[in-house]
């Protein structure tokens, strides 16, 4: 898709209302003012990756695609405390550990398989007391494996009892859900 166009989803588009407001509502969600670390999986071009460095003293941008990083570099050059890395998630996904995990219209991409994954990576990757935050469309989704709403199940129930929901808000095209990771043992974490 970017091979076509430099933002496919016109994420940097003052005309896109859809993700003007998905990106503040997002951000008026995080229960916390201010976090350490954070990782943004999907983070495209880096447009929400500028808004959550005004929250975070460090950030993570993470994409599987090249042109999608080169181009979220430079918005972001003027931020050092923003930095970029390519990972194929589930499998290779960056160390942490984070307070903050965002995952903002991703989770669909995935099967119910990696999702399980994605979850234990997640967990993995946290530090006890972090927030998860969960974006995701609610419309109908063509060519990929789950629906917005089950991919939320399907990874939260993964999550297990090692984290509890703390938002869950519905608006019309899109849900957000934030979750915190309890301390405690790590064993026992589906994954497959």
């Amino acid at each position: 898709m970017y091979a076509k166009t430099a933002d496919p989803w016109r994420l940097a588009s003052a005309q896109n209302v859809y993700e003007r407001d998905k990106y503040r509502d997002t951000l008026a969600s995080l229960p916390r003012p201010r976090y350490r670390s954070a990782v943004e999986i999907g983070c495209s071009v880096g447009v929400l990756t500028a808004e959550l460095a005004e929250r975070c003293d460090a950030v993570l941008g993470v994409d599987l695609s090249e042109t999608a990083l080169t181009a979220a570099r430079d918005r972001n050059r003027d931020r050092p405390n923003v930095a970029f890395a390519r990972h194929r998630l589930p499998a290779d996904g960056p160390a942490g550990p984070y307070d903050l995990v965002l995952l903002s219209e991703v989770l669909y991409f995935f099967d119910a398989g990696d999702l399980r994954r994605l979850a234990a990576w997640a967990l993995g990757a946290t530090a006890p007391g972090a927030d998860l935050v969960l974006v995701n469309y609610l419309g109908p989704l063509r060519d990929y494996p789950l629906t917005g709403d089950h991919a939320v199940e399907v990874f939260t129930k993964a999550l297990g009892s090692f984290a509890s929901p703390m938002v869950s808000e519905r608006r019309a095209q899109y849900r957000i859900d934030v979750l915190r990771r309890h301390a405690g043992e790590m064993a026992g974490v589906a994954s497959s």
